[in-house]
């Protein structure tokens, strides 16, 4: 017999490739910017004092934090792939009522009335 394969849930699907490798450039762009900033303004900043090293040290230090940061994926777990049928229970059967024994019949009947108003 043929399993029937579970529609994964979209909720616990991984973020696809192309979002996660977008997702990583910004995040190295935004620590290179913050690090030219730091670069900029240990140059520029005067008189000399203890920020134009603090200065220094972040834009020396930045490149290395902004390629761990950018390699680091966005969720290292494992996710488990959840099937939303698997969530839901079937209702529980109860006893045949034998009153209402039949099934619920729904009619639909179509009127060609309009159509034909129209027509005219």
């Amino acid at each position: 017999m043929k399993e029937k394969r579970r529609a994964p849930a979209v909720t616990s699907l991984p973020q696809s490739p192309q979002a996660e490798a977008d997702h990583r450039v910004r995040r190295y762009a935004l620590t290179m910017v913050i690090r030219t900033v730091c670069f900029l303004l240990m140059v520029l900043v005067q008189p000399l004092g203890w920020w134009t090293w603090a200065f220094a040290v972040a834009a020396i230090f930045l490149p290395y934090i902004a390629v761990v940061y950018a390699n680091a994926g966005s969720d290292s777990t494992p996710s488990a792939v959840e099937s939303p049928t698997a969530q839901l229970e079937a209702p529980r059967a109860s006893a045949p009522d034998p009153i209402s024994a039949e099934p619920d019949v729904i009619r639909i009947i179509e009127r060609h009335d309009d159509r034909e108003a129209g027509e005219r």
